[in-house]
């Protein structure tokens, strides 16, 4: 593998039922750093069929150019047609780094692809910069320079790991939705086109779908809202969230819990927030009787203003809050809740 060979920044395009994932303009806009870290342009990668009125949209955030594989075999997301479009772009193409969301999609997608064309993928990262590695010089070993750092939590969230991958082409990570920021939209710009499509012969490892069940869900999703209202284990019983509602009513905002909250039943994994949740970034987000464990952190830790809400004064929330009670949320939060209804009235 000669490793000059391969230039650009790709990211996949995710698309369900022919409209981008929020995840494929988030990883569009931090391609878009990265390749000006390099010198280089940010190509998205759109796979589907009858998907190619989605370029333009790619174009408006961020994308120097859009490889269209459109094809019928794509209709509906089946791993192997999709890990042959994709793994053939790559060889075809040679990229330096191919991002991926780290969806339900993505986790499956990703790996195979990486074994596929033999390099190595790090998986649901939460920062990815570029810069020298080792990161620290180490005396007798050369420090190569425009790597890819690729950092992510490890060891059940205890610790975070920078990973690079010096020896392989292109260098690949999947990152956790919500993580990044889309770039500002550009009305009306536009992106080159490539059309490629390496044909598709249906063999024993493509699976028939027979039927698509969608579900019907009324609950918020908890990364668009703009105000979340978060409980955690300290809230006491599932009785008890009637108060972050009522909050959450006032403000209009969301309710969102912590794991312990999911793992006791009283909410739905859906509202969930943190390492194995959904990482966030709204405009103001509540922690009330959240401990602040490293793994919840991560998760939330990039909303513009954190107000923490807990009766222990040495929990682990305070330090990363930028405001915080120490307190009774029994009594502090029908107390807030009433003041700014007289406010908001």
């Amino acid at each position: 593998m000669n490793i000059q060979d391969y230039k650009g920044v790709f990211v996949y395009a995710q698309q369900v039922d022919n409209e981008l994932s929020g995840i494929a303009l988030e990883l569009v806009g931090k391609g878009k750093d990265l390749a000006k870290d390099l010198g280089t342009e940010v190509t998205a990668v759109l796979i589907g069929s009858g998907v190619a009125a989605l370029a333009d949209e790619l174009a408006e955030y961020g994308a120097d150019k859009v490889i269209l594989v459109d094809d019928p075999e794509l209709a509906e997301y089946r791993t192997e047609p999709y890990t042959h479009a994709l793994s053939s772009v790559i060889n075809e193409f040679k990229p330096e780094i191919v991002l991926v969301g780290a969806t339900a999609i993505g986790r499956d997608l990703g790996p195979r692809v990486s074994a596929r064309i033999h390099t190595g993928l790090t998986a649901d990262c939460t920062q990815l910069d570029i810069g020298d590695f080792p990161i620290n010089p180490i005396p007798g070993k050369e420090q190569l320079h425009n790597q890819l750092l690729m950092t992510r939590p490890a060891f059940g969230g205890n610790t975070i790991a920078t990973i690079a991958c010096p020896a392989f082409r292109p260098q690949m990570a999947t990152v956790r939705p919500g993580v990044m920021q889309k770039a500002p939209r550009e009305v009306g710009k536009k992106a080159e086109v490539i059309n490629y499509n390496p044909g598709f012969t249906p063999d024993n490892k493509y699976v028939e779908i027979l039927k698509v069940v969608k579900a019907v869900s009324d609950v918020a999703d908890i990364m668009d809202a703009k105000i979340l209202v978060s409980g955690g284990r300290g809230v006491g019983s599932e009785e008890n969230f009637k108060l972050l509602e009522d909050l959450a009513a006032v403000l209009g905002g969301t309710v969102s819990c912590s794991r312990a909250v999911v793992d006791a039943g009283w909410k739905p994994k859906d509202l969930q927030v943190g390492q194995t949740g959904k990482t966030v970034r709204p405009n103001v987000y509540f922690a009330i009787g959240i401990s602040g464990a490293i793994q919840h952190v991560a998760g939330m830790e990039e909303s513009d203003i954190i107000i923490a809400i807990n009766k222990d004064e040495t929990a682990p929330i305070f330090e990363v809050a930028d405001y915080g009670i120490v307190g009774d949320l029994n009594k502090i939060l029908p107390a807030l809740t009433e003041q700014l209804k007289a406010e908001l009235a």
